[in-house]
């Protein structure tokens, strides 16, 4: 995944070209962490060590060093003595190689980057007992694939997201239902469709596809066989022919619906936020076959110089107030109901609403071992999306 922030509020979600060769050991307990490293959680806490050293994204962590008006680290710092060093990374293979150094407490992971931190032994399973907010986040994010293992919690989850269908309402007077607009009815507007430029994006076609080829058999749409992959790639390389531009800038696709140059295509609230700020005719709706999303998890180095102030960041960042300006100035819905006390747009990103985040498919790396569980197959990894993805592009 990677990412560059808004000048003002929001981010520029994308996924980088990863190599994963480390999730060859995923679906293992933690145990198997590096010389010197932790693979059990803490069991109870200590002093604070007076500093914290925080691997994230941009727009994760604000002191107010790019907006005066925007620090949620200060008072961080006032209440616990934890003084915050931050180091920011563009993409989830910079922080997984950053991770492996031992120079850092805490690090923002991406579902394309958690488990091969788990794998690697570079995080430490967390004890969520210590984190009085863990609490509070909604239950819908708690110990799911991205961020636990064999039940066991690596982390905290921040903020969530889905990738929604965008489309102009002029030229769509009745709002879509279905991904069929960029996909079999994709050729109606021809030159005016977008899609999302990385190898992640063939999930989006996965997820297509289960609901209407149901006979691929597709159960995960971030686990495909070789014969579900050539599907979902056949299905790409004829909307390629529709494709007026691919984006990963959303500041080019805000500008490319402003303009009409693209009528549809997969997008983001943020997106959908700022062009409803200056007047476009634009909507966003997250179609019948469900969608993809992302959901990050704040993680603890398994060599965490500082961890009683790893866990204090941990803590913090997931109360209500804290979570919600951070949320708010990234463009994503909070981590818990409280955290909407704090914003006036929770409803905008469905925030808490559990059947709503039930029908978003959060990024996850594809590896070999296949992730709905099938052992009588090899799933293609993510180093085959990405020369499925070259080869849809041309």
């Amino acid at each position: 995944m990677k990412r560059n922030p808004h000048t003002t509020r929001g981010a520029f979600v994308g996924l980088a070209i990863a190599s994963v060769a480390l999730l060859t050991a995923c679906g293992t307990s933690s145990g198997s962490g590096a010389s010197g490293a932790s693979d059990e959680p803490m069991a109870e806490l200590g002093d604070t060590e007076g500093q914290v050293s925080i691997l994230a994204w941009p727009g994760y962590v604000e002191d107010g060093t790019n907006d005066p008006a925007v620090d949620w680290v200060t008072p961080f710092e006032e209440d616990t003595g934890c003084m915050v060093t931050t180091k920011t990374f563009g993409t989830s293979d910079e922080a997984l190689n950053l991770m492996k150094t031992g120079d850092y407490d805490v690090v923002s992971a991406s579902g394309d980057a958690s488990l091969r931190l788990v794998a690697a032994g570079d995080v430490a399973p967390v004890n969520t007992d210590l984190i009085p907010n863990y609490e509070g986040i909604y239950d819908f994010l708690k110990n799911q694939s991205w961020n636990s293992v064999d039940g066991v919690a690596y982390g905290v989850p921040h903020g969530y997201g889905a990738n929604l269908l965008m489309y102009n309402t002029d030229e769509f007077p009745t709002a879509p239902t279905s991904w069929d607009v960029v996909f079999d009815k994709a050729s109606e507007n021809a030159g005016k469709v977008t899609a999302y430029d990385s190898p992640i994006y063939i999930a989006d076609a996965a997820v297509y596809l289960m609901a209407h080829e149901p006979d691929l058999g597709i159960e995960n749409p971030y686990s495909l066989d070789e014969e579900q992959l050539a599907a979902a790639v056949d299905l790409l390389k004829t909307q390629r022919e529709s494709i007026g531009e691919y984006w990963s800038d959303y500041l080019k696709e805000v500008q490319a619906f402003t303009t009409g140059d693209t009528v549809v295509g997969t997008s983001w609230q943020v997106i959908q936020n700022v062009l409803e700020g200056e007047g476009a005719k634009t909507a966003v709706v997250l179609p019948e076959e469900g969608t993809t999303g992302w959901s990050d998890t704040w993680m603890i180095s398994s060599k965490a110089k500082n961890p009683n102030c790893a866990y204090a960041w941990l803590d913090y960042i997931a109360s209500p107030e804290a979570n919600a300006t951070a949320t708010s100035y990234f463009g994503e819905a909070p981590s818990s109901d409280a955290a909407c006390e704090y914003r006036e747009d929770c409803e905008a990103y469905h925030a808490g609403d559990a059947d709503y985040a039930s029908q978003i498919w959060y990024w996850s790396t594809p590896i070999e071992e296949c992730l709905d569980g099938r052992t009588d197959v090899s799933c293609t990894d993510y180093a085959a999306w990405t020369a499925a993805w070259q080869e849809i592009k041309g």
